[in-house]
């Protein structure tokens, strides 16, 4: 038997046919971009998820010529698609590293008690469907108004292939709209985004039957799916106590847990794992600005990954330059959507290769402190900690961040994690049986983690002038 996995991430769509021990058969992905056309805003045209998925499924099954038993969906989180009856997108989707709904944000955080908030799971941001869809009332009631459906990336793409509407725990626990203790849609957050609860599709479990999906000439028995990180967990066997860091668009620093602990600091999120509501529940410390300002910064100077990498290969060094890599606000641990990028410490001396270094230390150093700050909070992290995600194939930018988190690192044979979760779920399971092993362990280097520890200092201090100048 075997079964194809999609997962709709942010800047690519991936599929991938995998066998029921887990390994990937064949697999093949297309990337696309995220607009922005005002400053803070991050849109995604869904026609053009579906025709890049449309594509992908159709290398894999041409590429395998196998006729996959079942589907299962991935998808990137807290963006919101708002369709008509037909399913037809009103509206670009607003995704989540938007920060358009600042103001709304701000006002959840006064008009609701901590308590309640603790229940949703999150603190009150810009980017999830509670704060987008307070954003769309007030400036886009009519397109509400003609409304038929609002749903999470992943749920509107099955849709739109032909499968049932609904959602899973693991995605509506990221919406600010769900109460992620009691497994439900919460009254009075949907009250407070002041959006029909109508428009909100039924929560079913993870593996529950998502209807028949067209996926090239055949049609293929799907599940509802899970969120992207609920779906690694899954694709990665962990359970209670263990977790992983993980580095795409964005960087995840994740830690299973052994009941529905929630974080009265709202620092980081609480979010549910694939399943039935209430099967489980995982920490993560969310940081924005990992690839996505990595390839910002690239794109400013014309270079790639390839050359910034090599510079790196040279070693840090004491007057390189420091780059503060929040060009889209921040999430854990600052919790601040007008976070800002910036450079320091230009020289005569800087040349193009330091300059590409403090992109790439910059990006680390997010990534080690959403690592800290799970950590500060008590969710303690496994030894090795296992390092997944696109971002993570370089063996001198893993080093890097083993250096900034001063975590050993474990490189695991699960480069698709996130899209083996999303098969399995296909298949009605909820993590794989025999978890992965890793191919190499990256220690970090002593000298290095205290230079680096020193330099995050010196980034945390900008950071706290942005905040109070």
């Amino acid at each position: 038997m075997t079964m194809l996995g999609i997962d709709l991430g942010t800047g690519s769509v991936k599929c991938a046919l995998v066998s029921e021990s887990g390994q990937v058969l064949a697999r093949a992905s297309q990337s696309y971009s995220v607009r922005s056309t005002q400053p803070g805003w991050a849109e995604s045209d869904p026609n053009v998820w579906l025709a890049a998925t449309q594509n992908v499924v159709m290398r894999v099954l041409t590429e395998s010529n196998d006729t996959p038993s079942s589907v299962g969906f991935s998808g990137q989180m807290h963006g919101v698609v708002v369709a008509d009856r037909h399913l037809k997108p009103l509206r670009p989707a607003i995704l989540w590293a938007d920060s358009r709904a600042a103001t709304e944000a701000e006002r959840m955080a006064r008009e609701m008690d901590a308590e309640l908030l603790a229940h949703l799971g999150s603190p009150a941001v810009p980017g999830f469907a509670a704060t987008t869809l307070a954003w769309l009332g007030r400036h886009e009631s009519d397109l509400l108004a003609r409304a038929s459906h609002v749903l999470q990336p992943k749920d509107w793409l099955r849709a739109a292939l032909g499968g049932s509407i609904g959602t899973d725990p693991s995605d509506a626990s990221g919406t600010l709209l769900f109460d992620v203790e009691a497994g439900q849609w919460s009254k009075e957050a949907v009250t407070w985004s002041a959006i029909d609860p109508k428009l909100l599709p039924p929560v079913r479990a993870s593996q529950s039957n998502g209807g028949l999906v067209k996926c090239g000439s055949q049609e293929i028995e799907s599940a509802i799916g899970g969120a992207d990180t609920a779906c690694v967990v899954a694709g990665l066997g962990l359970v209670p106590g263990q977790g992983f860091i993980a580095v795409g668009s964005g960087s995840q620093t994740v830690r299973v847990l052994e009941g529905p602990t929630l974080d009265s600091s709202l620092c980081t999120h609480t979010f549910a794992v694939v399943g039935e509501p209430g099967a489980g529940w995982y920490r993560i410390g969310a940081v924005q600005n990992a690839g996505l300002s990595l390839n910002t910064a690239l794109k400013w100077f014309g270079s790639s990954i390839e050359e910034a990498t090599a510079a790196l290969a040279e070693g840090v060094r004491d007057d390189d330059p420091l780059y503060v890599p929040y060009v889209a606000g921040e999430r854990t641990p600052f919790m601040n959507p007008n976070l800002r990028g910036s450079l320091h410490g230009l020289s005569l001396g800087t040349d193009r290769s330091a300059l590409l270094r403090s992109i790439l230390v910059g990006v680390a150093q997010a990534v080690a402190l959403g690592a800290i700050t799970v950590q500060n909070i008590g969710a303690s992290l496994p030894r090795p900690t296992p390092l997944v995600g696109g971002g993570t194939h370089d063996p001198v930018f893993r080093q890097l961040l083993a250096d900034s988190t001063g975590l050993p690192l474990a490189v695991m044979d699960a480069p698709d994690a996130a899209v083996i979760g999303a098969a399995l779920l296909g298949a009605g399971l909820t993590s794989l049986p025999v978890p992965p092993n890793w191919s190499d362990v990256v220690v970090p280097n002593r000298e290095t983690v205290e230079y680096l520890r020193a330099q995050r200092d010196i980034m945390i201090e900008k950071i706290t002038e942005q905040e109070n100048p």
